[in-house]
């Protein structure tokens, strides 16, 4: 399968802005281009890349005062199957796991391990362990939040999201990550493309996409409490403890993005 992705966002800044920007493919993906992955900048920009600590390509620039186009668009090959459920994987002993991997049982902006730790252990204490306590929250959260792009809130957390019980795709994530790590699960937020490919198109308009990943017999899994389905063409862009880690663009002074398309599509040969 081939899957066309990518975006076009404008700021506007009334003075030169430092940002940085989470707007590239993840390196895992990098083989399964099929054609460049390169982010153009209008007006042009001096740019240069960094890896930051979890593995994700970022790149600084300064905003110009005024408009400033950011776009990318290329063709990605996809396997075509849907997210691997790993139903026998085993949750490790935290004593077992990898020294990388416990910073993502820990607290963090958005996901408040110490206000939900004793609502998730009276949820899921009983639960079987391993992907069957996982897809119990997964349900949980899925049933818990209802979706709604039109109260999408950048500062809402997941225990507000716990609260309010309405959110979006970051919503869902935050809270069903955070309730793993209460349960001793590792989690890690992912963010990235997915498209409405083979499932009815939604009405809701394109964006990014967030998920989160959880750590068991030895590997990171997907997992998306906002859908509860495996789905296909998942395009990972990056990952983090949160929202925070890989938010599209971090400004160092006023900018407001008055321009956002985004596109992930199966190319139709």
């Amino acid at each position: 399968m081939k899957i066309r992705a990518g975006y076009s966002l404008t700021y506007q800044c009334p003075k030169p802005t430092p940002m940085l920007l989470c707007l590239n493919l993840h390196p895992s993906r990098r083989t399964d281009l099929l054609t460049p992955q390169v982010i153009t900048f209008s007006p042009g920009v001096e740019t240069w890349d960094y890896t930051d600590g979890f593995g994700n390509v970022c790149t600084c620039i300064t905003a110009p005062a005024g408009d400033l186009t950011i776009a990318t668009e290329f063709v990605v090959y996809d396997s075509g199957r849907p997210d691997h459920v790993p139903y026998d994987a085993v949750q490790h002993d935290i004593r077992d796991l990898p020294d990388e991997v416990l910073g993502f049982l820990l607290g963090s902006r958005y996901c408040e391990t110490d206000r939900l730790s004793d609502i998730a252990w009276s949820l899921f204490g009983t639960t079987p362990l391993g992907w069957p306590r996982v897809q119990a929250i997964l349900d949980f959260v899925h049933n818990r939040i209802r979706f709604d792009y039109q109260l999408a809130d950048p500062r809402r957390s997941a225990f507000g999201g716990y609260g309010e019980q309405v959110g979006v795709c970051r919503d869902f994530a935050h809270l069903a990550l955070t309730l793993c790590r209460c349960m001793n699960i590792p989690a890690r937020y992912c963010t990235g493309y997915l498209g409405d490919i083979k499932v009815p198109v939604s009405d809701s308009p394109m964006d990014f996409s967030g998920w989160f990943e959880v750590y068991l017999g030895g590997h990171w899994y997907t997992a998306d409490a906002r859908h509860n389905v495996p789905r296909v063409g998942r395009i990972l862009m990056a990952v983090g403890r949160d929202a925070t880690d890989v938010a599209i663009s971090t400004q160092f002074g006023p900018a407001l993005l008055t321009g956002f398309h985004v596109v992930t599509e199966e190319v139709m040969e």
